[in-house]
């Protein structure tokens, strides 16, 4: 199977409607493109289009349809008062956080031409996530039975720093991740972060003790996407 090209989209400070649109529009194109081709063309033949969207947005907590809302820790008003968007959504997973500080990358991809197989195209997601902070000397790790990136997950100091969730159609991903760069914690604090209320969650800027450049954590994901997935962005 040929080298997939992956077209990569910068979109900036985004809400997360935008965001969502236009991940489903990428999404229903390429559904429609499976849907007219003909069963018997080989999957690598179908003109199918990868797509990777980078982001940040303005605070929002995002419920996944395996979530409880009883995880959002704040009532309406207080949310409101805190300009918190909120929203259920059709990935998997419970709730999250995401806000300015954070990447967030949408991966929309045909799996049929990379490899049919959700455990490994989320294990992959983390493993180009624990080489990006790998470059700055924090040692990510993967926590049995929960999707993401932590730091010392096995200790009673486990936190996370990169939180994911995805939905798939005919072998097409939308959703993905959210790695904590220079995040504002705090807004964490008015949730149960994954469902998770026993461990916490962290940044790189947290880990290292300095501000980290947005722009270079975008380079150095793309280029351990491009080895972990071997793929082309352009």
């Amino acid at each position: 199977m040929s080298k997939q090209t992956v077209n990569f989209r910068s979109i900036g400070k985004i809400s997360y409607a935008d965001a969502w649109d236009l991940q489903e529009k990428l999404l229903a194109e390429n559904v429609s493109i499976k849907l007219q081709s003909d069963r018997n063309t080989p999957s690598e033949e179908v003109p199918t289009a990868n797509h990777l969207l980078f982001c940040e947005h303005p605070h929002v907590y995002t419920l996944g349809k395996s979530g409880k809302p009883e995880h959002l820790l704040i009532d309406e008003a207080a949310r409101k008062e805190l300009e918190i968007e909120y929203y259920k959504i059709n990935r998997g997973g419970d709730i999250t956080y995401h806000g300015p500080g954070q990447l967030v990358g949408y991966p929309i991809l045909d799996l049929e031409k990379l490899k049919p197989d959700l455990s490994w195209y989320l294990r992959s997601l983390e493993e180009v996530v624990i080489r990006v902070i790998a470059h700055f000397g924090i040692a990510g790790d993967r926590l049995p039975g929960a999707t993401g990136v932590w730091l010392e997950p096995e200790s009673t100091k486990a936190r996370k720093i990169c939180a994911m969730g995805i939905r798939c159609r005919r072998w097409i991903t939308m959703h993905g991740f959210a790695l904590n760069v220079n995040t504002d914690l705090s807004y964490f604090d008015y949730i149960v972060p994954c469902g998770i209320d026993d461990k916490a969650v962290t940044s790189i800027q947290a880990e290292t003790g300095y501000p980290v450049d947005m722009n270079e954590v975008q380079k150095l994901w793309i280029g351990y996407f491009e080895e972990v997935f071997s793929v082309t962005v352009k």
